[in-house]
């Protein structure tokens, strides 16, 4: 299983303390870096921008909301990143939430499955060579994405929901998952987005798993902490359907808490669950993060 990290969010860090970020990832051994697209920097953007300066590790985005880019548009975008970082980067992708999509940004949400079908029936192809014709129910492209230094760009779909598993496993190249506990990736993410693969004739699809870790020697503080700082997503439709599933009260109840011994078993039953790529997203103090980190670089 592949080790990467979760940059966080861009909001309140500059550029060169992002790209200093993830220098020292590289440097530490992580095989990724991922950055989400939330209301600060342009993630695809920063990531071009750390790729030329950080030349090994992969870099990968968790993920770019699909409804206010036209596919052919992120297309370009994905592959200019691809070229300029050598072939390193994964674009993750995702519908987001309904109350964001219509609340925040003024579209609609209707028929979300469809649209994510639609989106990859354009994306997809422009990634791959660069044309496609498509006119469906929502979303039309005609237009090409040419470049002439065109990279492998990896397509990760967010995906919870069956028909978004069948999506990323049929369709793309794999998921990467936000608040899912190692039950549900398990029984329930591995098997149905394999499945899919396997029907569609393609190869095994990446798992990727990304939840909040901290190595701490007070597993009730630092959860009692989780439980507040990412209380946002046990409020929200899709988070909490993996929560419920996984019969946890909140996001604190999947978080990978305690001493390394604890936090290197959790990690470990994620591979054993069929997870391809676990990202930490190390929370906590800076004394715990630092310690995550470092233990987190012993499992590279």
């Amino acid at each position: 299983m592949r080790i990467g990290i979760f940059g966080g969010d861009t909001t309140t860090r500059t550029i060169d303390e992002i790209v200093s970020d993830a220098r020292e990832t590289e440097a530490m051994g992580f095989d990724s870096y991922w950055l989400p697209q939330i209301f600060g920097f342009d993630a695809i953007t920063l990531l071009a921008v750390i790729g030329r300066e950080v030349p090994r590790i992969e870099f990968g985005t968790a993920v770019v909301p699909t409804f206010p880019r036209h596919p052919g548009m992120l297309a370009q975008q994905a592959l200019t990143t691809a070229a300029a970082t050598s072939g390193r980067f994964v674009l993750g992708i995702g519908l987001s939430h309904q109350v964001v999509v219509e609340m925040l940004w003024g579209l609609s949400y209707d028929k979300p499955a469809r649209h994510m079908k639609e989106y990859l029936a354009i994306l997809m192809p422009l990634l791959q060579d660069g044309n496609v014709s498509y006119a469906g129910e929502t979303l039309t492209n005609h237009a090409p994405a040419t470049v002439a230094d065109r990279q492998a760009c990896p397509v990760m779909i967010a995906a919870l929901a069956p028909r978004m598993l069948a999506l990323a496993g049929g369709v793309a190249d794999g998921t990467i998952t936000w608040m899912t506990g190692v039950e549900t990736l398990g029984s329930y993410i591995v098997p149905n987005i394999n499945a899919a693969a396997e029907t569609a004739g393609r190869p095994t699809p990446r798992v990727g798993a990304s939840l909040p870790v901290c190595i701490t020697n007070d597993p009730d503080a630092a959860r009692a902490s989780a439980a507040e700082e990412f209380a946002v997503y046990g409020t929200l439709p899709s988070y909490r359907a993996m929560l419920d599933r996984e019969g946890a009260a909140g996001p604190a109840d999947v978080a990978l808490v305690g001493d390394e011994a604890t936090v290197g078993k959790a990690i470990q039953s994620l591979a054993d669950a069929g997870v391809t790529d676990f990202v930490g997203a190390d929370f906590g103090d800076r004394a715990s993060r630092t310690r995550t980190r470092q233990f987190m670089q012993t499992l590279v």
